[in-house]
């Protein structure tokens, strides 16, 4: 445990941090310290080249001063900055270590400062904030934080923030703070913290010595805490003590000088910043806690913004302090269901406010492990990470390997956007462990065995939805079927009164072209696929319903050895595609893709190391000439903005009027595709009138493969808001990727762009508009029905706000027996589920028995018995026959570095250029990769309608022999060798 002595030295680096940092040589510093792990120190060093030497030494600051300390590391530290000539940074340091007496008294006046908080914060932030940085109480950095926090989140969280940074500097800066509050006609506040009236700033100085005998406070509490003449410990104590007794509410959660700030602190100074030992909890948000408190199950529904998160930390670390208040200790795990929340819990949330007495660590795909996730679950208190992972230890130790975890290993699990916790949801196959489980406790129990433990449930959503219930009793069982899943007691929520922020709502409905000869164009070729294939489409050219035909189409003919067909059908989706850009974004963006796509296409045909075509259909050659034939008239008319589509306008002028009538404008504009997120970006980037009003745009996209646009990595998406949090970046287009749990920061307008999915969507969209004078706008763009799709969305919120009421007013007793119910009901079907994927995990196929064909050219590729399987996970077919069968392509941009194996190229087919998947190089040997879904698999002679995912062949693969295959490999290097 750390001494006093040490919590004194991390205060002083703290103080002086912002200093160090612009003085601290960061490789020379780093060769003196010893207590720094290697791997942290090439993290710290690698920061310096990318970000800069401030920036590398702020972590470093951070890795000197972190839990727990090694012996001797605060003079190891100041050593190492006299080593590496840092002296003046060292000065900083040695020359300002005060002393002990004094030390202990401005303890004191910081422990007051937090009890009176409560009152404090009720000062006027805006006049007192500025002598504070007259007199040096504040820093120009620690001044415009104030002020800027005072301006968009009110003066009671201004001042939390000035107290807070008030309290940081050397002993006697509490008289000082006092005189000024006197100075700034604050007399009440002045009298509470000791001071009167009626004497000057001289006598003002002076030793409080009878605070014991007038509880009053007619004298100034400012002379304890000034270094001049040390005071009385417990003085000090009795006048913390007077105030407990005097003030109720300062007993309560609000001790701490922490801002009230729900989701949404930069990650980089939070990590960086000193401990936060306390929480400070709003009323609403301790009133939904409560049970929780008390070990029950429970859900909390609170909207975006509303601080769900701070509560569950707040829970947490109660948890883990009444655990080992008993002598017990305590787990938990934070569950989340995509990649970079992560990164965004830890840093923002659960490290800063518990990484003074726990261990917290967070795991994820992007985490490079040094041990395992069984070892980090018992080496640390905290543990985030993505549902998957936890699924996958779990079911570990289910098989009985040693690397697993058990449920009774855990204590508390907090579930983020629980409202997934439904069928075949990672979520809910973790809890339905759990409940299995708890119904197995229940036979134990009248057995009079021993029950396993199982850890308390917390799950967090700002909105459950209705599942697409059309009646209030259906909304009921839906919600009531997510609390029997999650086993919870109660669904708590509350009105958040006062800090409710209700968005101004409006809708830009749009008229169609006059003239879209662009569109006119498109239909005409789309027409003349159509007479060519002899295809007669039974609905409009460019919505979802031609989308849907089209794919089923393709299929058949797929499956029917079609090709005509096959292939036509696979233009026309392109084609469907530009139609539905050119309503969105610009012509140009539209043609530009399908331009892009020919080219792709032509390329296709060609072969790497030859100028001669493969295989070309006359079909084929029809459909580029097509668009041959039209593509410069294509090119001409998307040159001419007189044709723009109304939704585009009318998003120009939504954002030129957000950025005019704003000061500080910040904004997110939500879009269906990625292709659009980036189009949209590029074409704001592009408008010089954007610029002129100091638009800064970027985009942040998903970062699954499953779309044919490059997805964004983990550091991409963190880069970028990291950019929109500090302002670099002030408009952010986003897909969905967006809408959920991502913590943005707090913006003023919020712009949904012909993107409606359900009501769960649209409340968390919404919800990004934190700001106080925020807006939520909805631009209709043709064949979405965005505004329709709004109306009902808004009917389904009420009948969930409905429906949640009425399970609250239920007797507590039926509510129970419901989801007792429901709970047996979803255990019954989990078993007749896991029968029939047993039945089905039975490969009883003869590999033999499977063929596999070009999806294009219906050419035999091969049959099961060629294929092997790696890792359980890739099929590949390392045969001499197949080599011949295909072209290799090289794509730099598909290289994906994983364990053993890298994807570094495409493999296509020779005869038609058709891809069949990708070059893996596993641990030294070049396997070609197959993806199922660009084949046209038969079993026993019958097309298997549907197969696009390798698990629904009931086939079982050999394993891949890497022994074998590697020694066959060095015995042919050997014989070219000896000829």
């Amino acid at each position: 445990m750390a001494s006093d002595k040490d919590e004194q030295w991390v205060r002083l680096v703290e103080d002086f941090r912002p200093r160090l940092t612009e003085r601290i040589k960061v490789e020379q510093v780093l060769d003196h310290l010893q207590f720094i792990e290697s791997d942290l120190k090439e993290e710290i060093r690698q920061k310096a080249r990318t970000e800069g030497e401030p920036r590398a030494a702020n972590v470093l600051i951070s890795a000197v001063i972190r839990k727990p300390h090694s012996p001797g590391w605060f003079r190891a530290f100041v050593d190492a900055l006299v080593s590496a000539d840092c002296e003046s940074a060292a000065d900083y340091l040695q020359d300002n270590i005060p002393e002990p007496e004094v030390e202990a008294d401005n303890d004191c006046c910081v422990r007051l400062i937090q009890i009176l908080c409560p009152s404090l914060v009720g000062m006027k932030t805006d006049e007192v904030c500025v002598p504070c940085y007259s007199e040096g109480l504040l820093t120009e950095e620690d001044l415009e934080i104030v002020k800027t926090e005072t301006a968009q989140r009110g003066s009671r969280n201004g001042a939390r923030e000035l107290l807070r940074r008030i309290v940081r500097h050397r002993p006697g800066w509490f008289s000082t703070f006092l005189n000024i509050l006197r100075e700034t006609d604050h007399n009440d506040l002045y009298r509470l913290m000791g001071g009167s009236s009626d004497i000057d700033k001289q006598n003002s100085d002076e030793k409080l010595s009878s605070v014991k005998d007038e509880p009053t406070g007619s004298q100034s509490a400012s002379e304890s805490c000034d270094n001049s003449e040390p005071m009385d410990i417990s003085t000090c104590e009795d006048t913390q003590d007077m105030y407990l007794s005097a003030s109720p509410e300062s007993t309560q959660l609000s001790s701490s000088l922490e801002p009230s700030v729900p989701d949404g602190a930069d990650p980089i100074a939070e990590a960086g910043g000193p401990d936060k030992a306390n929480i400070v909890l709003r009323d609403y948000q301790e009133d939904v806690a409560r049970p929780a408190l008390e070990g029950k199950n429970i859900i909390i529904c609170l909207p975006t913004g509303s601080g769900k998160t701070r509560v569950a930390v707040y829970i947490t670390k109660q948890h883990l302090d009444s655990r080992r208040a008993e002598g017990r200790s305590g787990k938990v795990v934070v569950l989340v269901n995509k990649v970079p929340l992560v990164e965004q819990h830890y840093s923002a949330e659960f490290l800063p406010y518990l990484k003074q007495n726990y261990k917290v660590e967070r795991v994820s795909g992007d985490s490079q492990l040094k041990i395992s996730f069984t070892e980090i679950v018992k080496k640390n208190d905290v543990v985030i990470c993505t549902a998957q992972i936890l699924e996958n230890y779990l079911e570990r130790d289910n098989k009985g390997e040693d690397e697993g975890v058990k449920l009774s290993d855990l204590t508390l699990i907090v579930i983020d956007e629980c409202h997934h916790t439904q069928k075949g949801g990672v979520y809910n196959h973790i809890m339905m462990r759990y409940l299995k489980q708890k119904h197995s406790n229940i036979r134990l129990k009248k057995q009079q065995k021993e029950p396993v433990p199982l850890p308390q449930i917390l799950g967090l959503t700002a909105s459950p939805g209705v599942g697409g219930a059309t009646k209030m009793e259906k909304a009921e069982e839906h919600i009531l079927r997510i609390c029997a899943n999650l086993d919870a007691s109660k669904i708590m929520t509350r009105s958040l009164g006062e800090y409710k922020k209700e968005p101004m709502k409006t809708t830009m409905l749009v008229e169609d072209r006059k003239e879209d000869p662009f569109g006119d164009v498109i239909k005409k070729i789309m027409n003349a696929i159509h007479d060519h294939a002899q295809l007669t489409p039974t609905c409009d050219l460019g919505s979802q319903n031609y989308e849907q035909w089209v794919v089923q189409l393709e299929a058949k003919a797929a499956k029917e050895e079609d090709q005509n067909v096959r292939v036509c059908t696979a233009h026309l989706r392109q084609y469907n595609e530009g139609l539905n850009l050119s309503n969105t974004i610009r012509m140009c963006d539209a043609f530009s893709f399908l331009n892009q796509y020919y080219e792709e296409e032509m390329k296709k045909k060609t072969l790497p190391d030859q100028e001669h075509t493969i295989q070309i259909t006359d079909t084929e050659r029809f459909l580029f000439s097509l668009f041959k034939e039209n593509k410069r008239e294509l090119q001409k008319l998307a040159e001419n903005p007189e044709y723009e589509n109304d939704s585009l306008s009318k998003l120009r002028t939504k954002i030129l009027q957000e950025f005019s009538s704003r000061k500080e404008a910040r904004g997110i504009i939500f879009t269906k595709t990625r292709r659009s997120a980036i189009a949209l970006s590029q074409w704001i980037q592009e408008n010089p009138k954007f610029a002129d009003i100091g638009v800064k745009a970027s985009y942040v996209i998903g970062g699954g493969d499953q779309s044919v646009v490059k997805p964004m990595t983990s550091a991409e998406q963190r880069d970028v808001l990291n950019k929109f949090r500090t302002g670099k970046v002030n408009l952010l287009i986003a897909t969905t990727v967006a809408e959920e749990g991502l913590d943005i920061a707090a913006c003023n307008f919020v712009i949904r762009y012909g993107l409606v999915t359900n009501e769960i969507a649209m409340i968390q969209a919404k919800g990004r508009g934190r700001a106080e004078d925020s807006s939520y706008t909805l631009v209709e763009v043709k064949n979405t029905g965005v505004a329709e799709k709004e109306s009902v969305n808004e009917y389904r919120q009420k009948m969930m706000d409905k429906a949640i009421d009425k399970i609250r007013a239920m007797n507590q007793v039926n509510y129970d027996k419901r989801i007792t119910d429901f709970q047996i009901q979803a255990i019954m079907e989990e078993k007749v589920r896991m029968t029939k994927k047993r039945q089905k995990d039975v490969k009883t196929v003869n590999p033999a028995d499977v063929k596999f064909s070009c999806r294009s050219c219906s050419t035999h590729v091969c049959t099961g018995e060629d294929v092997e399987i790696i890792e359980n996970m890739h099929r590949v077919n390392v045969t001499s026959q197949f080599g011949k069968l295909f072209n290799r392509t090289e794509n730099t941009s598909l290289v994906e570095r994983l364990l053993d194996y890298e994807t570094n190229g495409f493999i296509a087919c020779k005869k038609c250029g058709q891809r069949w998947g990708s070059m893996m190089l596993y641990r030294g040997i070049e396997c070609p990769c197959l993806h199922v879904k660009n084949f046209v698999v038969t079993l026993n002679g019958k097309p298997i309608s549907k197969c696009t995912k390798w698990s629904e062949l009931p086939v079982k693969f050999p394993d891949f022999d890497y022994a074998e295959h590697a020694s066959y490999m060095a015995q042919c290097s050997d014989d070219e060798e000896t000829e």
